[in-house]
């Protein structure tokens, strides 16, 4: 479907526009999102009577250039029949308009009802079997960013870890040369390593991965909440790649990042 909301697009007979209305109720009623195009034609059992009429003005016109072509030696033979029918200017067929019968009407506005449903019902069925492999699909990617995210928590742990001991060392070799409050410089490596802290960010996507596999397994429609959470779980990555340090967090970043980007694309077919 992948669209964001409910897109209905008809293709419906003149003669059945006054159903249109009852249709698109029917979809709207069944379907809640994406791009729907729904195409409808009828036939007729009932035999239409056609009428014939004949453009005298354009057949006596025609029968006197053909006449004067004639008297000059031009052509031979007069106007035929079948030179009329040749002409689409000269006679024109029609079918003959229909009375409007209630009945029919009624029975006409059945049949479609039916179709639509059927229709409606099949639709469904195919959505079914889809949804079985793209829930799978999701649920396997979920899996991976959760692994994912874990692995980032101990990369960024490890490389603030790093970066204390590569500041305590530096502070050392300053000591060495000039008098430092060890006071002070302690509680600046503190906040510097704070800053690469992303405690936070983790819990906050621990969280939206929970909230996934919640939402996955709801009976309610999601794939405007999933759409959602996969703007909120970027942001946090985005976020935890601006703080970390550390030599796998840009591995692991970019991993993330591709495992979301396939994430947003399939819950576009997520009603």
């Amino acid at each position: 479907m992948n669209h964001r909301f409910l897109d209905i697009q008809l293709r419906i007979p003149q003669t059945l526009a006054d159903l249109e209305p009852r249709v698109r109720a029917l979809l709207q009623k069944r379907l809640g999102r994406g791009r729907v195009e729904l195409a409808v034609t009828v036939q007729l059992r009932t035999t239409s009577v056609p009428t014939v009429e004949l453009n005298e003005d354009f057949a006596n016109a025609l029968a006197a250039a053909i006449e004067r072509a004639r008297q000059r030696g031009l052509i031979a033979g007069t106007l035929t029949p079948g030179d009329l029918l040749r002409m689409p200017q000269a006679i024109t067929v029609r079918d003959r308009p229909v009375e409007a019968d209630p009945a029919i009407e009624a029975a006409l506005a059945a049949s479609l009802d039916g179709a639509v449903e059927q229709a409606l019902s099949e639709l469904e069925a195919m959505r079914a079997r889809e949804g079985e492999h793209l829930s799978a699909d999701l649920e396997m990617r979920r899996a991976t960013l959760a692994a994912l995210i874990e692995s980032l928590r101990a990369a960024a742990d490890t490389g603030r870890r790093e970066l204390e001991g590569r500041l305590h060392d530096r502070v050392g070799e300053m000591m060495a040369q000039l008098p430092v409050d060890q006071a002070m410089v302690a509680q600046e490596i503190v906040r510097a390593a704070a800053r690469s802290d992303i405690s936070e960010e983790v819990t906050r996507f621990r969280a939206h991965l929970a909230h996934w596999a919640a939402l996955a397994e709801g009976a309610e429609p999601c794939g405007r909440k999933l759409d959602f959470l996969i703007q909120e779980m970027n942001r946090e990555i985005n976020t935890i790649g601006s703080k970390a340090d550390g030599l796998q967090i840009s591995e692991l970043i970019i991993n993330a990042k591709a495992e979301i980007e396939r994430m947003r694309e399939q819950v576009q077919n997520v009603e």
